[in-house]
């Protein structure tokens, strides 16, 4: 397996659809985090399966004796971070006590801005090599949680006064990761991978999406690893295993080969439609995030935004002030580069 190729198609899939243009809160960002989105079972049976909240991978592995199976689970988890204005500037906070003031949706401290948004933390879940013919006589059932954490941020003007916080909340999460395995014919087995979001709720019927989505896994895909063995594509799978290809049943989830072109050690299914072995266009700067738009046009886009506009992009997170930063420095020749 080349694990730089494969990281680096897993990272584009992880923030694709991060946030979209024009990069800052906007109606168009109202609703983030569309794809790989799982939210608690709990919210989803209570709102009438309005969100999915579990991801099936099913695919087929040629399997030798000793076949093993790796796997990778790695998701987004959402996080809050407001800005909470302080009625009064502070040199410093109260040690013991909660200063006055109030959540605003957006702050101008001298020459920033700061805005209350949803942030994300990178999670990753993996399970050690499992026997793969093990696999047909009992379910592997691997568990996970993370917990609830906080943290504050003053913000302070030029007179180094607190005139603000910035308060981020990540929400407790609790999730399973099943694996199963079946012979469909002599020496092909059918390996199915399951995520569940079993994170516990006190009120689901009452709660919003909003809130919910900060109990959820979102850009949720799985990479599958084989020793003593090897994958079959699904998109183009020998005349021999068309049937056994057809009847693999992918909820949520798109698994394709990746590597270098021949490889087939290697999967990756993920909440977009790929082919087999995806690459990245050499031509492109980076991750423009906006939902596999065309980086000519987001670049472009970009630089006709306003001073303003190009302050609160910058403002939002570090990666849409890196986003601009990079547009911002790109030479002619290099923006010739993405033309077609």
């Amino acid at each position: 397996m080349n694990d730089a190729v494969v990281e680096k198609i897993a990272h584009a899939v992880l923030y694709e659809g991060y946030m979209l243009y024009p990069y800052r809160p906007s109606i168009k960002n109202r609703q983030r985090w569309t794809f790989g989105g799982l939210v608690p079972e709990t919210y989803s049976v209570a709102h009438k399966n309005s969100d999915a909240w579990m991801m099936q991978t099913q695919c087929l592995v040629e399997a030798g004796d000793n076949a093993a199976i790796e796997i990778k689970v790695r998701f987004l988890q959402p996080l809050t971070r407001n800005v909470f204005k302080l009625d009064e500037p502070m040199s410093e906070l109260p040690a013991n006590a909660a200063p006055a003031g109030s959540i605003v949706e957006s702050l101008q401290v001298g020459s920033k801005q700061y805005h209350t948004w949803q942030e994300s933390i990178e999670r990753e879940v993996c399970i050690a090599p499992q026997d793969l013919h093990a696999l047909i006589h009992a379910t592997h059932r691997h568990y996970f949680e993370f917990p609830t954490n906080s943290s504050t941020e003053p913000v302070r003007n030029e007179a180094n006064q607190i005139v603000a916080l910035l308060i981020r909340e990540q929400q407790f999460i609790q999730g399973s990761i099943e694996i199963a395995a079946r012979e469909v014919q002599a020496g092909l087995i059918q390996l199915t991978v399951s995520i569940i979001n079993r994170t516990p709720l006190q009120s689901a019927s009452g709660m919003t999406r909003d809130e919910a989505m900060l109990h959820s896994f979102v850009s949720t895909h799985t990479i599958l690893g084989i020793t003593g063995g090897l994958f079959v594509s699904l998109m183009d799978p020998p005349p021999q295993y068309k049937d056994a290809a057809n009847n693999c049943q992918n909820i949520g989830a798109y698994p394709v080969l990746v590597g270098e072109g021949t490889e087939t050690d290697t999967m990756l299914s993920s909440p977009i439609i790929l082919y087999d072995y995806p690459q990245l266009a050499p031509e492109s700067p980076g991750e423009l995030f906006d939902s596999l738009e065309i980086d000519e046009i987001l670049n472009l886009r970009i630089l006709t935004l306003t001073d303003d506009e190009k302050t609160a992009m910058a403002s939002v997170d570090e990666k849409s002030a890196a986003l601009l930063a990079r547009s911002q420095s790109l030479a002619r020749g290099q923006m010739m580069q993405l033309h077609g």
